[in-house]
């Protein structure tokens, strides 16, 4: 066995490895994107559910806010914001108890007069495991404090109000808030409190600690306490506009996607039909059991994802940007947007220069690698393939939540995207989502990998494998199996077509999809 070989199988490929499982049981830590995104589109609900026509006689306009906002929007709301306040809970459960037993290691663990040169003494290493412990324990009692102060708003709104007085009561009791949240909570605890109490100085912490529909329905018991009709008018014609704003949002947000949904739940079910009726002249039967010619074996497989994929995407491109002179942490936005961008272009370059230099003797390649053309059904095959993804990846997506329970990390981008709101950097997000990711990716896993596992498996398992490592590859685990899916459909799309283009405008369509909800959902 050759140096090189050595180093590839029993140097590099256990660091990644263990890298990868280490980032992975780590994103356990983190929590959810959905569950984040959820309340928001709750919130959007309730903005919208305050929405009145100016015809209030017309039942068509009635319907259609019934079938947006359904038939009990506040008690859906409620039911949302209790459910996410019993995860979060069990969430800061944990965190209690792992610090804990991190303070008991600490206590019980002696420490030696004079530690090894190469370890750090056991204060460092607790010092260490605590810190992000203690980070995450910041987040959930401020998200936590946040979701009282919202929960509160919803109960006295549904006239639970001695529920509500509770919940607020019970907030400002915990010594581990922010005191802007006790102030906040006394304040609403004031308003609806019988006989009502004005603090001095209520309006400020309600427009800075609440937002939407929290902040308007706050503001207008308040102006009517204080009978400050101006006040009043101005709060109610600002609600009633974002009302009718928020439920075109919804519409956009919903109607598109379900719509998507539907057309795929029907291609679907007529695929599998023309597959049992027609076996393989259908077209999910094109080319499903035709491999691909691979001159290469799994060394070459094992070198571009080891060394241009995991060590340009973890180590390298992250070590050249951190001996870059920038102001550490970035907090514009816009910066933000252009860091993502510019890492990800240099973990493409470097990953694409690898399998360049990698399949570079096996040139001319066989037959359909690495295809492009333009003159042929790839837009249908891609379109189709976003309409199938969506009923399936939703499916998926409801079982994942279950499993995960709120947790398992997600992308840090699509936090950025959601909290931004300055259109430039929404462009530079939507650069790197739609078009950079799609043309990476589909060429490294969809384009290279895929084909090069039919040397060994059936082009079945090739696609079920690839899905598989494509999803690992985000390094979240709530990920894992909704991405699972996803490169499922992207796998049949590419084989079936046998051209790049098509699962290329699928992953397009699908990361659009999704920045632009995120866009709608943020302009909240």
């Amino acid at each position: 066995m050759t140096l090189k070989r050595l180093v590839l199988f029993f140097v590099l490929t256990p660091i990644a490895v263990l890298l990868a499982v280490s980032a992975l049981f780590g994103s356990w830590q983190e929590p959810q994107f959905q569950s984040r995104l959820e309340l928001y589109q709750t919130n959007i609900a309730l903005q919208a559910q305050a929405w009145q026509s100016e015809d209030s006689n017309n039942d068509n306009l009635q319907s259609i806010r019934e079938a947006i906002l359904g038939e009990q929007p506040l008690e859906n709301a409620t039911k949302q914001y209790q459910e996410a306040r019993q995860s979060v809970q069990a969430n800061l459960d944990k965190v209690n108890n792992k610090l804990a037993q991190l303070r008991s290691q600490a206590e019980i663990t002696p420490t030696p007069p004079k530690p090894l040169p190469d370890l750090p003494p056991p204060t460092k290493i607790s010092r260490q495991g605590k810190q992000p412990l203690q980070q995450s324990l910041k987040q959930l009692q401020k998200l936590l404090a946040e979701l009282d102060l919202r929960l509160g708003i919803l109960q006295a709104q549904q006239g639970q109000t001695d529920t509500a007085l509770k919940t607020w009561s019970e907030l400002q009791q915990r010594s581990n808030i922010n005191p802007e949240f006790g102030q906040t909570a006394a304040v609403l605890s004031g308003l609806w409190s019988n006989p009502p109490r004005l603090l001095p100085n209520a309006q400020e912490p309600i427009q800075r600690n609440l937002e939407g529909w929290f902040r308007s329905n706050a503001l207008v018991k308040l102006y009517q306490l204080q009978q400050r009709q101006d006040a009043l008018s101005t709060v109610k014609a600002a609600q009633q506009e974002s009302s009718a704003q928020a439920v075109v949002k919804l519409a956009v947000i919903g109607t598109i996607p379900t719509l998507a949904a539907l057309i795929g739940l029907i291609l679907l079910i007529l695929l599998f039909a023309q597959r049992l009726l027609k076996g393989k002249a259908s077209l999910l039967a094109q080319n499903a059991d035709i491999p691909w010619s691979t001159p290469w074996d799994g060394e070459t497989v094992l070198q571009v994802f080891i060394i241009g994929f995991f060590f340009m995407g973890q180590i390298f491109v992250p070590l050249v940007i951190s001996v870059l002179p920038i102001p550490r942490p970035i907090v514009d936005v816009r910066l933000q947007a252009f860091s993502v961008l510019v890492s990800y272009l240099l973990v493409a370059l470097g990953a694409l220069l690898v399998l360049y230099f990698s399949l570079k003797r096996f040139f001319p390649l066989p037959e359909f690698w690495f295809r492009f053309r333009f003159q042929d059904n790839w837009f249908w095959w891609g379109l189709g393939g976003y309409c199938t993804a969506l009923p399936i990846v939703v499916v998926v997506s409801l079982i994942n939540q279950q499993l995960w329970q709120g947790q398992g990390g997600s992308n840090p981008l699509l936090q950025l995207a959601l909290e931004s709101q300055d259109g430039v950097a929404l462009g530079i997000f939507f650069s790197t989502a739609a078009i950079a990711a799609p043309f990476f990716e589909e060429i490294l896993f969809r384009g290279f990998l895929l084909p090069s596992l039919t040397r060994y498996l059936p082009v079945w398992g090739s696609i079920l494998l690839s899905s598989l490592l494509f999803a690992i590859a985000h390094l979240s685990l709530s990920e894992i199996l909704p991405l699972t899916a996803l490169g499922i459909v992207l796998g049949v799309v590419y084989t079936r077509s046998r051209n790049l283009l098509a699962p290329m405008l699928l992953h397009s369509l699908w990361n659009s999809g999704t920045l632009l909800s995120l866009f709608v959902l943020g302009s909240n």
